[in-house]
């Protein structure tokens, strides 16, 4: 008898242990344009597509790049951010775990099929003829795929469908076109999601949230400045976003900006100062900034100013200038940029760049949790009206 219990209970120990399949089917990507802000900006598209197909997404890492080395590093998603709120919108799986407990019998070797959009050329010679996505040439595909050991089979060119799920039936078309009783996985050589971020998708920022680490970490260096409210801002103004900038006097839109300047302008149009405000510019508006607040907010002054930059944190600028306000600017002693944007969300006031999807993380979150957040000279500042003096002849 006793036997008997105990092989009931190995039995149920291997049925608990086994792995629960989604029977509608997973979605994964590889997170392969742009840094951080970039993507994020596509996980949210992709969690909203995911959700459309009604299939389980495969969270990817993220993908970073280190200075002095030539591949791109794969960091788990849950380094960074909380898993469970996501959960509470829709079906995700690490992809660290879906490859180990799943991938082996849903997603054999020889069923691992790459989706794009249309052929992409290959840069070797030798495959310049094969009709494919080549989803793992150059970097980082090749190495993002190479950290989860993926090699695909063949590939699968999905156009004309798109991922705009929110305008149009497309959700039922891939359905039908991919079944997931005939196609387990949709593995893309690329973010399902548009960048920047849909206007209709902003709102699911409200599901990422930053891990108990980041958390702790952040109101821990807040503490250790002067007691009172701060005021978070993000300076970009480094030698590669001073190139970026020149793409502004060609373009309606660049990157993020139709954060400040609406989806279809409707704000505003660009202009130069949108992406490099002057240090004259960047210490005025601070200076505004104290004054309002103060005004509004008499019995919670500012009594410190937090920096988050790529380059040149303005500190001694700001520290002279602020001096007789009684206002101290700060920075996060190490280079920390996932600290810097927890920081920043965490401020009582918020003054970031419309055209850096860096200040975008930063500006949804706040938006969801009704904090009041700035850009540098926007609205545009109005040019001063200087009399002229006529000499009478």
């Amino acid at each position: 008898m006793l036997g008997f219990f105990i092989l009931v209970l190995t039995g149920l120990q291997v049925i608990l242990a086994e792995p629960i399949v989604d029977s509608n089917g997973y979605l994964t990507y590889c997170p392969c344009m742009g840094r951080f802000g970039n993507q994020a900006d596509h996980f949210l598209g992709a969690l909203a597509f995911s959700k459309a197909l009604n299939r389980t997404l495969v969270v990817p890492p993220w993908v970073e790049y280190r200075r002095g080395e030539t591949r791109s590093k794969q960091v788990r998603f849950d380094s960074y951010f909380s898993l469970y709120p996501i959960k509470e919108y829709h079906r995700v799986i690490l992809m660290e775990e879906f490859m180990s407990e799943l991938a082996p019998k849903l997603w054999p070797e020889e069923k691992r099929i790459s989706f794009c959009y249309m052929e992409r050329k290959s840069i070797y010679l030798q495959d310049a003829n094969k009709a494919d996505c080549h989803a793992k040439e150059g970097n980082p595909f090749g190495p993002f795929w190479d950290t989860f050991g993926v090699n695909f089979s063949n590939s699968e060119f999905y156009g004309p469908l798109h991922f705009d799920i929110h305008h149009s039936d497309i959700s039922d078309k891939w359905n039908a076109q991919y079944p997931p009783q005939r196609w387990p996985v949709l593995a893309f050589t690329g973010a399902p999601a548009s960048f920047p971020v849909q206007q209709d998708n902003r709102h699911l920022h409200k599901y990422l949230k930053w891990n108990r680490k980041f958390q702790d970490d952040a109101r821990q260096f807040i503490r250790t400045m002067p007691k009172g409210a701060f005021i978070g801002v993000h300076l970009r103004n480094g030698i590669d976003w001073v190139r970026a900038c020149d793409h502004v006097r060609d373009s309606q839109q660049l990157f993020a900006s139709p954060q400040c300047l609406g989806y279809n302008n409707e704000r505003g149009n660009l202009y130069s100062e949108l992406c490099i405000p002057s240090k004259e510019l960047i210490i005025r508006q601070i200076k505004r900034l104290l004054k309002n607040v103060k005004q509004s907010y008499p019995k919670n002054e500012v009594r410190s100013i937090f920096v988050a930059s790529d380059a040149n944190h303005m500190l001694k600028e700001l520290n002279t200038a602020l001096q007789r306000m009684n206002v101290t600017a700060y920075r996060y002693p190490k280079d920390n940029p996932h600290l810097d944007l927890t920081i920043l969300g965490l401020s009582n006031h918020f003054i970031g760049n419309c055209i850096s999807s860096f200040s975008a993380f930063v500006k949804r979150e706040r938006d969801v949790n009704g904090f009041p957040s700035y850009f540098w000279a926007f609205p545009k500042e109005k040019e001063k009206q200087h009399t002229k003096l006529h000499e009478e002849l």
